[in-house]
């Protein structure tokens, strides 16, 4: 294990550093840190959201509304506060005005990802409250703020980028309008902002409403042939789709978001197909399909994607005080398998060393739990439910209570960290590394 831990920090972490020092790279994973506190904080109210015990969920669901307000405006809608984040830092690298700067990136996304208005009119002679419409919006122009969550994340990155690397080259070109000396600082700003912004909003504008290209929907697309091979039985369509959704995870793309158009309707066909078999009697073992996505779920997504759960128990243990305080944070969230704070917090997006065990682990404990079902030793999965509970009792309620795969999580489990732990060693030596060097300059 020295040896493999050595090899790694002579091979991959001199490359990762250069990956990782790059300005745009740095700008993303600033950006994207940036975004912390909300997602940690929006994480605890989506388990209350989804709580896992009926009981406490049915009395809950009076409060429904309220409760699910901050998880909307945290981790709902965190491609936006990403898009500032990563314009403001690539800007401070550069020397720019962060305002501005974070404010056109924000204004590039907007554009891109936002459908057009909804215009809703006045019902005439409809008393809408009197019919029981009591929850109808006003007329006015709306917009919907679900495209802005992280499934947005790609573009996100990509409009905060290109909108400060626009005001950059035109200020370099001076292309702008210079004010006279004495100008409040706040004033010139605005005023050199103004042709940058006038082509970022042309740019962006045309891509989306003159060419109609969408970023998200290019990339699904682009995923259709894949379609027949990512859900069943096979466990190379089981691999290709851990690895899509892993590896978009990496590159700051929500993978379940980009999969979902082309597996889900197959995920749900799968699951529906096992419940009504498992209704009619058949015994869990015997169900028609392997690979539904609780399998996935509870078998290989152990505390979210990448079965980062394994990451933050690595972290608890750390010699970082910021790797420590991180699995803190996220060690209750990751137990009801959410790990934003995580993903975003290490972070693992854009990040080459915990990017690899975050592919390479869940491969390696889909492989073994497809052969664990293969052999006969856990049944297929029979039920639906919800996504936070933890894993090991879910895939034993899932299961038609069967202890073995319950077993099998902690069996993955200890396959995930051992994977991981090469890695983490490699990085926190890094992270460690940078706060020393942070200590001697302060």
């Amino acid at each position: 294990m020295d040896k493999f831990i050595d090899l790694l920090e002579m091979k991959i972490a001199p490359v990762a550093g250069k990956i990782s020092s790059q300005r745009h790279m740095t700008a993303i994973r600033k950006g994207i840190i940036a975004t912390l506190p909300l997602s940690i904080v929006g994480s605890f109210f989506t388990i209350f959201s989804n709580f896992p015990i009926p009981s406490v969920a049915e009395y809950l669901s009076q409060f429904q509304s309220m409760i699910d307000i901050p998880s909307r405006f945290t981790v709902g809608i965190l491609a936006l506060y990403a898009t500032f984040g990563i314009s403001y830092s690539l800007a401070k690298s550069y020397d720019l005005d962060g305002l501005t700067c974070g404010m056109l990136g924000t204004l590039s996304f907007l554009i891109t990802v936002v459908s057009p208005f909804r215009v809703l009119q006045d019902i005439q002679g409809v008393d809408l409250q009197g019919v029981g419409y009591d929850n109808v919006v006003a007329a006015g122009r709306y917009m919907s703020v679900g495209s802005l969550s992280s499934s947005s994340l790609f573009s996100s990155i990509v409009t905060a980028i290109v909108a400060v690397e626009i005001f950059r080259f035109m200020k370099e070109k001076k292309i702008t309008i210079k004010m006279p000396a004495g100008v409040p600082p706040e004033v010139s700003n605005s005023f050199v902002a103004l042709f940058p912004t006038a082509v970022v909003i042309l740019l962006f504008w045309t891509i989306k409403y003159i060419f109609k290209f969408e970023i998200n929907t290019f990339l699904s697309n682009l995923l259709l042939p894949f379609k027949n091979i990512l859900a069943g039985n096979s466990l190379f369509g089981g691999l290709l789709t851990v690895l899509l959704i892993t590896f978009f995870w990496v590159l700051g793309i929500h993978g379940p978001a980009i999969m979902g158009p082309v597996i889900r309707p197959f995920w749900d066909m799968s699951i529906a197909e096992n419940v009504e078999a498992f209704a009619d009697g058949v015994s869990a073992f015997d169900l028609p399909n392997i690979f539904t996505e609780q399998f996935l779920q509870w078998f290989v997504w152990i505390g979210g994607a990448g079965g980062t759960l394994a990451l933050v128990i690595l972290f608890l243990f750390s010699k970082s005080e910021y790797l420590r305080s991180l699995g803190k944070l996220s060690f209750l969230p990751g137990l009801f398998n959410i790990n934003e704070p995580m993903i975003f917090g290490a972070p693992i997006v854009m990040n080459p060393i915990l990017g690899i065990p975050f592919i390479l682990a869940p491969m390696v404990t889909t492989t073994v739990s497809y052969f664990f079902t293969l052999a006969g030793w856990v049944p297929k999965m029979a039920t639906r439910l919800p996504f936070t509970i933890p894993a090991p009792i879910a895939a034993w309620m899932s299961t038609d209570w069967h202890i073995m795969s319950g077993v099998l999580v902690i069996i993955n489990f200890v396959i995930t960290a051992a994977i991981y732990y090469p890695f983490f060693k490699v990085f926190e030596a890094n992270q460690l590394k940078r706060e020393e060097e942070e200590a001697s300059q302060a």
